[in-house]
């Protein structure tokens, strides 16, 4: 049985140290695929951008900076608030995000309830998707 937890959630995207921009966001964690979020941000009316982050990698940046190349996130404050900063580094540009801490502890408190950290393996069918890999090619 597949199992799906989401979140709504409203990002910041810092343009300057005075400056920040309004970005909806959806999370979604699936336990067919026990190691991803996968998060959608809202850029425009009809606009999105698709990041794929480590579960692991969103839970540990609550409590300390983590990830290298392309994601890093670590724990900050923003008007008095705790605040997780998400940077994202892709060929098209870069983004800095402030995700609310509260907020996004409480949907990987979701995740933990669907699979528990350390079980993942039991929901991810390695040959199966080394079949449809190679399948591809």
């Amino acid at each position: 049985m597949n199992t799906t937890v989401s979140c709504e959630l409203h990002l910041r995207l810092v343009v300057s140290s005075e400056s920040s921009l309004p970005v909806p966001a959806g999370l979604r964690y699936a336990t067919a695929d026990p190691y991803a979020v996968h998060a959608t941000f809202h850029t425009g009316a009809e606009e999105t951008v698709e990041w794929v982050f480590a579960r692991d990698l969103l839970a540990e940046g609550l409590h300390r900076p983590t990830g290298t190349g392309d994601v890093r996130v670590w724990p900050s404050r923003s008007h008095g608030q705790g605040v997780v900063c998400i940077a994202l580094s892709s060929p098209e540009g870069e983004a800095l995000l402030e995700a609310p801490a509260r907020a996004l502890e409480s949907f990987l408190k979701r995740t933990d309830a669907a699979v528990p950290p350390g079980t993942e393996h039991r929901h991810f069918d390695l040959d199966t998707e080394l079949s449809h890999i190679l399948a591809e090619n």
